[in-house]
């Protein structure tokens, strides 16, 4: 049974940690939005790899505390100007990550095992900046092997836009499986989606593959368009227009707030 948007978001406290996708897996902005309407505060954002416009508000409200993600980019709309002023400011802790880890973290978790292995970042500064990441002796091998171990990553929930839910809370995401492992290595998921299919997913047969079970799933809203301005894989285009806009408004604080007021805490039609 689906909830509404604002009962969905309540779901979040202040301190959580919570998972995003990056853009192109499905960005639930109409929730980032409430969350800045909850003025909820200290979340621990994790971009799964990366993270865009989701990351670039809840920033700029002063939503986060500590930033975990590989990259935040706008892509073509670079630079982004809420994130580069809190890394100069220093208001939000950045954990840098790669793509590779950050996908190996969740695994982990996902698991139910306390770290994941993983070799390509050996030799790099990442490691320096990573106490917790461990660089130990192969155990199977029998010459010198060295492995990273990637410590699990389990965040409260995992936050995205999906397609479909029923309404027995399954949610179909497609291709999408970053988008499972999310759910599966977090608390819960919080799912907003496009429409709600009437019947059960997992039992079409052309739909069950790409469905998240509601066991994983904590609650889902049907929110249209839930993804503007960003576009969505499985809807419309972005909106660029908004997107120049934006990044016009937010180069000041005040331009930024201009902005939230008029887009975030007013009702806007799309």
């Amino acid at each position: 049974m689906t909830t509404s948007l604002r009962e969905l978001v309540a779901h979040i406290e202040s301190g959580m940690s919570v998972a995003v996708p990056t853009d192109y897996s499905g960005v639930a902005m109409s929730a980032i939005r409430e969350i800045i309407r909850q003025d909820i505060k200290k979340l621990h954002l994790i971009g799964v790899p990366t993270c865009g416009l989701q990351a670039e508000l809840l920033i700029g409200a002063g939503a986060v505390e500590v930033f975990e993600s590989s990259a935040l980019t706008l892509g073509e709309y670079n630079p982004a100007p809420c994130f580069s002023r809190a890394v100069k400011n220093s208001t939000i802790k950045l954990i840098d990550a790669t793509c590779p880890a950050i996908h190996a973290a969740l695994q982990a978790s996902q698991k139910g095992i306390p770290f994941m292995p993983l070799r390509g970042i050996i030799g790099s500064d990442l490691l320096n900046h990573h106490p917790n990441w461990k660089t130990i002796q192969n155990p199977l091998a029998e010459q010198e092997d060295p492995i990273v171990i990637i410590p699990a990553i389990k965040p409260d929930f995992a936050l995205f836009h999906a397609p479909l839910v029923d309404e027995h809370g399954n949610v179909w995401v497609g291709r999408r499986k970053e988008l499972v492992t999310m759910s599966q290595a977090s608390r819960g998921a919080l799912v907003t989606a496009e429409k709600l299919y009437e019947g059960n997913l997992l039992e079409d047969e052309k739909l069950a593959a790409g469905t998240l079970p509601s066991l994983y799933v904590t609650a889902s809203a049907v929110t249209p368009n839930g993804s503007w301005p960003l576009s969505f894989w499985h809807g419309r285009d972005e909106d660029s227009e908004h997107l120049k806009l934006y990044c016009k408004m937010a180069k000041t604080e005040e331009g930024f707030r201009e902005y939230l007021d008029q887009f975030v805490f007013q009702e806007v039609s799309q």
